[in-house]
C-alpha cells in the first residue's frame, strides 16, 4: 500500500509539472543560423543562435514570451518535455541569455539542435526545436 501511495504522489507531481508548462507563441521558432546544415568546419566552431517570436531572458528570471537556449550536441531531444533539462556534456544550457557560442569538437560529424527552455530550464508548450543539423568538423 505504500508504493501505491509512494508511486500516486509521484504521478501527481509530475502530472502539475507538466500542466505548469510556459506557454509559447503559436508563431513562435527557434532555429540554427550558423553553421548551415552539411557544413564542413573547424575548431572552435561559432553556432549562432536564432529565435522568432520570443524573447531571450536569463534562466530564473520571468518574462512572458521569452525563454533561453539549450544546444544538443550529438544527442536527441528528451522524450519527456515537461522535466528541467539536464546540464551534461551533450546538452549545454546558456542560462545567462547567450545567443551564440564557440565549441571545441572532436574531427568528424556531429549533430546540433536547440530547444530553449523556460525560466527553469522546462521546455516550452509547445516546444520550440530547431531542426536537427549535420556537420562535419575537419
Amino acid at each position: 500500500m505504500r508504493r501505491f501511495i509512494v508511486a500516486a504522489l509521484a504521478l501527481a507531481a509530475s502530472l502539475a509539472a507538466a500542466q505548469q508548462r510556459t506557454p509559447a507563441p503559436a508563431d513562435a521558432k527557434v532555429y540554427i543560423i550558423s553553421p548551415k546544415n552539411g557544413a564542413h568546419v573547424h575548431n572552435p566552431v561559432l553556432v549562432q543562435f536564432g529565435l522568432a517570436g520570443m524573447g531571450i531572458a536569463p534562466a530564473g528570471v520571468k518574462f512572458d514570451n521569452t525563454g533561453h537556449h539549450h544546444l544538443l550536441i550529438d544527442t536527441d531531444a528528451p522524450v519527456d518535455m515537461s522535466m528541467p533539462l539536464p546540464a551534461t556534456d551533450k546538452i549545454v544550457h546558456f542560462g545567462k541569455g547567450q545567443t551564440e557560442t564557440r565549441l571545441t569538437l572532436t574531427p568528424g560529424k556531429h549533430t546540433l539542435q536547440l530547444l530553449l527552455a523556460d525560466m527553469n530550464h522546462v521546455p516550452h508548450q509547445p516546444p520550440l526545436i530547431s531542426e536537427k543539423i549535420t556537420i562535419t568538423v575537419e
